[in-house]
């Protein structure tokens, strides 16, 4: 019988509001200067009142195929009319043909970079307000260059954002990349530690997996379209900001191009996993893998307890940090069992000699390694952690699963 510590994200969000109420009213749930506020909500409310040849436009809440409907039925100028005119709409849109979601985003951010560049020069502004407006103008800038597909943007807040790393409309195999603390616009991308961050994450992932798949169509996205918590602070010993991004991504994923028939494995870092397991019953069947990296948790007891088809994986590096984190759950407080440990019921992958919390993905390691033979479906391939008993999960009842 399935336990109670985890059901669905919509369960595990009534008792985490009052907790989450509680500890931002304390001061405990980091937060820091952003953009000006709602620009996003601005926009949505001008596309609740839009029209396009006369006909009124579709909630934005619709589910995807509602919206892939009613985009189907436009005109190419048409839909370019609302990628521009509803930037931040149509380009956070699930369903919404994916090309137009990188013009629109593109739009986004040149309206967001130019907010940014006059907000360095507002002596309203602290000389640190105007600081981080240079560091969102620069990231902006630096989000816009030619080529890249940038499937997802908000600036408000922390921001948020997804990124696209090969094509998706044709993709064979599709793998989300979910990172976990701090995972907003500002570190997004690094130069210093670039496989660190969720651009550089998936960047590589998609190099590795290519190299294993070079004649199959692969797409690995980079999404860190949720609000994480920024560092290591009680927001991050709790499912509530968890909660909403899982619904986040299980409505990303149910609207990957491919009709359900491609599979989809998420890779999922640090509280990244959090998210993962809280949305793990409400994915599509299209997932046929999920594998975890450096986890404080998955708001589990147990592999059972995540109540998914999908193959579930986990690997720690040895000195990860994350290895002391007690892992407990008492209420809306704590992340649940350890899923590096064998208890848990995951496949326990090898790291290698990926160092800390945050190597997993740097080119060489058998972490990545490991990593992308799940994403590219080749699990006989992986190699165990030391001393494991058993590696490869038992399959999950996912069409094309044994492939």
């Amino acid at each position: 019988m399935k336990t109670t510590g985890k059901s669905t994200a919509k369960r595990v969000l009534l008792p985490l509001a009052v907790v989450f109420a509680v500890l931002a009213t304390a001061g405990w749930i980091a937060r820091g200067d952003g953009a000006p506020p709602y620009p996003y909500e601005l926009q949505l409310d001008a596309w609740e009142r839009g029209t396009v040849a006369g006909r009124p436009l579709p909630d934005a809440d619709a589910p995807p195929e509602r919206i892939e409907d009613f985009f189907a039925g436009l005109q190419v100028p048409q839909r370019r009319h609302l990628a521009d005119r509803y930037p931040l709409v149509v380009g956070n849109l699930p369903g919404a043909p994916v090309r137009l979601r990188y013009r629109a985003n593109r739009r986004a951010l040149a309206d967001a970079r130019d907010a940014e560049r006059r907000r360095t020069h507002d002596d309203r502004l602290s000389e640190d307000g105007q600081y981080w407006a240079g560091r969102r103008m620069n990231r902006f800038d630096s989000m816009m260059a030619p080529g890249r597909q940038i499937l997802a943007f908000d600036p408000t807040g922390h921001g948020r954002a997804a990124e696209v790393f090969g094509n998706l409309e044709t993709a064979e195999r599709i793998t989300v990349v979910v990172p976990g603390v701090k995972s907003d616009v500002i570190n997004f991308e690094r130069t210093v530690g670039h496989y660190t961050a969720p651009q550089g994450m998936a960047e590589a992932l998609y190099e590795e997996q290519r190299a294993f798949q070079p004649d199959e169509s692969t797409a690995v996205i980079a999404w860190a379209d949720y609000d994480a918590p920024q560092g290591v602070s009680m927001s991050a010993a709790t499912a509530y900001m968890a909660a909403d991004g899982a619904e986040r991504l299980a409505e990303t994923v149910a609207a990957l191009p491919g009709g359900g028939e491609v599979p989809v494995t998420l890779v999922c870092h640090s509280y990244g996993s959090v998210v993962c397991g809280v949305a793990a019953d409400e994915l599509p069947r299209r997932v046929t893998d999920i594998a975890v990296a450096g986890s404080p948790g998955m708001r589990a007891s147990d592999v059972d307890d995540l109540d998914t088809l999908a193959r579930v994986w986990a690997m720690r590096a040895e000195d990860d940090w994350i290895g002391d984190v007690p892992h407990v759950e008492i209420g809306p407080i704590g992340l649940g069992e350890d899923p590096a440990d064998e208890s848990f019921g995951a496949g326990l992958l090898d790291a290698g000699d990926a160092e800390g919390h945050d190597g997993y993905f740097v080119p060489g390691t058998a972490s990545l390694e490991n990593l992308a033979l799940v994403a590219a479906g080749e699990v006989n391939d992986v190699t165990c952690a030391p001393g494991a008993e058993r590696c490869a999960p038992l399959d999950p009842c996912v069409p094309d699963a044994q492939e």
